[in-house]
């Protein structure tokens, strides 16, 4: 991903006109942003969607694949091909449950549990570097109406 300092973008002026305003290209960029972020200070070997996944399964041991894939708003195919390299990794496993066997659900492997353990540090501050310039209310109030354009919710 391509980098450029702050005078480098400045240094020629682009117009965006009304887009620099709307909320898709403002998200866009702060993706940018906080992924660039991510793989440079990441050591943990996954890209965020999977680590994201990783993460979900940790906490949630035995949901199903799709309930993880609804809740993160994650395409089928994508999820299971998502699953299915997490498997071959051998840090997810997949069980179908005698009672229910059109479902998959889900569990972390002794290497993903490892795996997991060791990327909460290094989450904790990505999380924290993540804040950029906001101060403590401007981070607080930004993930507020984050969650709820989001219609993710108040946070637990």
């Amino acid at each position: 991903m391509n980098q450029f300092t702050r005078e480098e973008i400045e240094a020629e002026r682009v117009d965006l006109g009304e887009i620099e305003t709307t909320l898709g290209f403002l998200l866009r960029m702060a993706q940018l942003r906080a992924f660039a972020h991510f793989f440079r200070v990441s050591e943990v070997g996954l890209k965020p969607g999977a680590l994201t996944v990783l993460w979900v399964i940790a906490l949630n041991p035995g949901l199903r694949q799709g309930a993880i894939a609804r809740r993160l708003m994650i395409k089928p195919a994508h999820m299971t091909k998502l699953v299915r390299a997490m498997v071959d990794d051998g840090l997810v496993e997949r069980y179908v449950p005698p009672n229910d066997r059109r479902s998959v659900r889900l569990s972390l492997t002794k290497a993903g549990k490892a795996l997991y353990e060791r990327s909460c540090g290094e989450m904790h501050a990505i999380h924290r570097a993540e804040r950029g310039t906001l101060n403590d209310r401007e981070y607080t109030d930004f993930v507020a109406l984050l969650r709820k354009f989001a219609g993710i919710g108040a946070p637990p």
